[in-house]
């Protein structure tokens, strides 16, 4: 697989991209390389993806300068209107001898930014370098010692990208708390172009693809991890049931509905549960916020107590929300009430014939809550 890899949509080539920790770990892979191999500027990596597959990168320049190497890679987002598109990410490598002898230790340098709030996946203080690139970073390590047949060492990276602060401005990042630059952000490492028509038409081909093979349960996922996480809950469903939605909830629901399917699983993770049962039809973040003034509304109904009622109307993230609701003596009924709402919104779409389950997965894997219309057979927070 590679950055120029195609898909046909209505006769449309959209051309897939790669995400920043994808440019991230093309950069450093070629800069350690240099390196370990005294002086090898390759014009292209093979990566590791975070999970699995892998990509070819093009290499922009590579430079060794004594005892460290930096090299550069251009972002290519492909056909998808990403900010991040063509920028310029560095990675400067230095070897480590000593203690901390096979660590991997990874900075942020100028254009990276860095959290100032809670509720993200990296706490406040460290550089916005997300855990699927930085799981990713380590991996191309790991290689880059094994092809060069060299004993591991130490390694210091430090990650900068040009420009990153004023690219940031286009994104959501101020919003969060992430100042001085963007986020190295990527959990499988490609950017699929975006397009809602054609997303669309992959949702509702999916469905026909289900429908035809006699399927009545359909499972609809936010993306790609909600959807492995319901695979493993029903694992008797064949994989045509399991459509990932993204955040086309009124469209997903309506087309299901009109397909006749009789039961419709909705796996998704609280910041999208949250959106559901506020009543959008298009969850995503630029047509969507979370309103944390009717989330603590919803919480206090259920008996949370002020203090941490305070705190979920000023909370950063919906990650951040659900710590405290998992922490409180009601959690259970608050995850049920949200769920109720979103069931009921559901409900306005799908219409009265199929039966709608949600579930609810904490970011780590844990199955919170599993709720339909006349039942709550979940776990606890």
């Amino acid at each position: 697989m590679n950055g120029n890899r195609k898909k046909r949509r209505k006769g449309k080539r959209l051309r897939h991209g790669f995400t920043t920790g994808s440019a991230a770990a093309a950069a450093v892979k070629a800069a350690l390389m240099a390196l370990l191999t005294g002086g090898e500027t390759p014009t292209e990596m093979d990566i590791p993806l975070p999970d699995d597959g892998r990509l070819t990168v093009p290499v922009e320049s590579v430079e060794i300068h004594g005892d460290h190497a930096r090299a550069t890679v251009i972002k290519d987002a492909g056909d998808d209107p990403d900010a991040t598109n063509r920028a310029r990410i560095s990675c400067t490598v230095c070897l480590m001898n000593g203690p901390g002898k096979g660590s991997v230790e990874i900075r942020g340098g100028q254009g990276v930014g860095m959290v100032t709030k809670p509720g993200l996946p990296v706490p406040p203080g460290e550089p916005a370098i997300n855990p699927g690139p930085r799981k990713q970073l380590q991996k191309a390590v790991r290689e880059c010692f094994l092809s060069a047949k060299a004993e591991q060492t130490g390694v210091m990276i430090c990650i900068e990208v040009a420009d990153g602060e004023r690219i940031a401005r286009k994104t959501l990042n101020p919003r969060l708390g992430i100042v001085g630059g963007i986020s190295i952000l990527g959990t499988r490492g490609t950017v699929i172009p975006f397009s809602h028509k054609a997303y669309e038409d992959t949702i509702t081909m999916s469905m026909d693809v289900a429908r035809a093979q006699g399927a009545k349960i359909i499972v609809l996922s936010t993306g790609g991890r909600s959807e492995r996480l319901a695979k493993k809950l029903n694992p008797e469903l064949e994989d045509s049931c399991f459509i990932q939605v993204a955040d086309f909830f009124a469209f997903s629901l309506k087309e299901a509905a009109k397909r006749g399917f009789e039961h419709i699983i909705y796996s998704c993770f609280f910041g999208k549960l949250v959106k559901m049962a506020q009543g959008y039809p298009y969850t995503h973040a630029k047509k969507a916020s979370i309103d944390f003034a009717a989330l603590a509304e919803w919480c206090g109904s259920c008996g949370m107590e002020e203090k941490d009622l305070r705190i979920i109307r000023g909370a950063n993230t919906a990650r951040q929300a659900l710590e405290i609701i998992c922490k409180s003596k009601v959690g259970y009924r608050i995850t049920g009430r949200i769920i109720g709402e979103a069931i009921s919104n559901a409900r306005r779409f799908a219409g009265e014939g199929p039966r709608i389950t949600y579930c609810l997965f904490s970011m780590e894997g844990e199955l919170l809550a599993e709720m339909n219309d006349s039942r709550n057979s979940g776990v606890s927070p």
